[in-house]
């Protein structure tokens, strides 16, 4: 299937739909949760899973076509190797066992990011995902693994100066952004972040412009489809002008309104 062009929100004004379109998150507070219950920190990464497969469910009965989650930034490799380990785990065995579901659900899947410091094993599944929902079309779901914003901006435009030797550099937004890992999706309409930190933390730095953002305190684990629809709620009470004013906006709804002649 061909991809959609979706192109960038700074040159041309995306429609705007009551319910986000696409909706990234990144799932923070794992740690912090099982702290709270004295608990081993991998035991709120477990639970984490749980709580991405509720919101998974709950996008798709909203009417949501795209759902982006970070899930290990290039930064996490920082944090203690037994972790780390555990996380790689994690995700191996989660892929294994949520596959089947997610393509016979539609769920087209993808992982986005730099995938050679994975061990083969883990990639190969990836891959296998990837190629058994890749016709998959009700749904979206993407996983940023070892990804960051600046990491993408600079994997794009290196490829983007390779694939047109010759040219000056004077390229358009439209050509980088055609490079970018997200260029199959429509940009973001909604940002949430959870577990109370209100940062983007070099999460799709290009495609957040003119994303809606939304922090809340609760912890990822805890984030279910109430949460969602607060946040959705949150969405559908912001005013989204892409550089025009309150009286343009209602002038468009007014003309949107009258019969045609």
């Amino acid at each position: 299937m061909v991809g959609r062009l979706f192109r960038s929100s700074t040159r041309e004004i995306p429609e705007v739909a009551s319910v986000p379109q696409h909706i990234a998150v990144i799932m923070d507070g794992n740690g912090r949760w099982a702290r709270k219950r004295l608990m081993p920190r991998v035991a709120g990464h477990s639970r984490g899973v749980e709580a991405l497969r509720a919101v998974t469910r709950g996008c798709i009965e909203r009417g949501v076509g795209y759902l982006t989650v970070f899930a290990f930034s290039s930064e996490n490799w920082r944090r203690p190797p037994d972790e780390v380990s555990f996380l790689m785990q994690l995700f191996l065995k989660s892929l294994r066992r949520e596959v089947k579901r997610l393509h016979e659900n539609g769920i087209r899947f993808r992982v986005i990011g730099d995938l050679s410091r994975f061990d083969s094993q883990l990639v190969g599944v990836v891959r296998e995902a990837e190629a058994l929902t890749a016709a998959n079309d009700r749904f979206h779901l993407t996983v940023a693994a070892n990804y960051g914003g600046r990491w993408d901006l600079m994997n794009a435009m290196s490829r983007l100066i390779a694939n047109n030797p010759g040219r000056d550099g004077d390229f358009s937004e439209d050509e980088l952004a055609a490079e970018l890992s997200m260029s199959f999706a429509p940009e973001p309409d909604l940002f949430i972040r959870t577990g109370g930190e209100k940062r983007i933390s070099n999460f799709m730095l290009w495609q957040l412009a003119y994303t809606e953002l939304y922090f809340t305190d609760t912890l990822w684990p805890d984030f279910d489809e109430a949460a969602l629809d607060m946040a959705i709620d949150s969405y559908q009470g912001r005013e989204r002008r892409f550089g025009r004013t309150s009286e343009q906006l209602k002038q468009s709804a007014a003309e949107l309104q009258e019969p045609n002649a």
